[in-house]
């Protein structure tokens, strides 16, 4: 786990946040409700919540929805979210502007919450999405974003690290359905 520096902040404990999952989608069993039930937890903007699905050697992102059009992220890559599923690990960075990665998604335009005009991302948290079997489904990132890192809200803690990688377990469980993330989004 890379942690950046960290300040104590309360935290949902695990399963309470696994739970509030469960009500959150229980009528509603989509990209768009995980990403919206996961901002929630972690009191981001929806547009600071990223899903992934890892489709051959290619990170295809579901969510936000105007990200699906921008591309795809090759595992092989230096990208977090590479990194992340290739190497089936969570990662946290409190100081991510520092962090070697693709800015090129920063700057799409992502819905009604979406950032205002320059801001990027400061602080970062990255799981894989796993079946119990252990193959990667995909990733599930949440940032803060803000025009410096003082001001993007509290550092990621490695409580909430734990709290993101079991909520990634739980969205494994859709996740690999007959029907792809991508695909159910779309209908939506």
């Amino acid at each position: 786990m890379n942690v950046g520096h960290l300040r104590d902040v309360p935290s949902i404990p695990h399963a309470q946040s696994v739970k509030e999952m469960e009500q959150l989608l229980h009528r509603e069993r989509s990209p768009e409700s995980l990403c919206a039930a996961i901002a929630k937890i972690f009191q981001v903007r929806q547009t600071e919540v990223a899903l992934l699905e890892l489709r051959g050697q290619l990170l295809n992102f579901v969510f936000p929805p105007e990200l699906r059009a921008a591309g795809a992220i090759p595992v092989s890559s230096s990208a977090v979210a590479a990194r992340t599923a290739s190497g089936n690990k969570a990662e946290l960075f409190n100081r991510f502007t520092e962090v070697n990665h693709f800015s090129i998604f920063e700057f799409v335009k992502a819905g009604v919450e979406a950032a205002p005009n320059g801001q990027t991302i400061q602080k970062l948290m990255s799981a894989p999405v796993v079946n119990p079997q252990g193959q990667v489904l995909g990733v599930i990132q949440v940032s803060r974003k803000a025009s410096r890192p003082a001001i993007a809200g509290p550092d990621f803690t490695p409580a909430d690290l734990e709290k993101l990688a079991s909520i990634a377990r739980f969205a494994s469980k859709f996740m690999g359905e007959d029907k792809t993330m991508a695909q159910t989004a779309g209908q939506n």
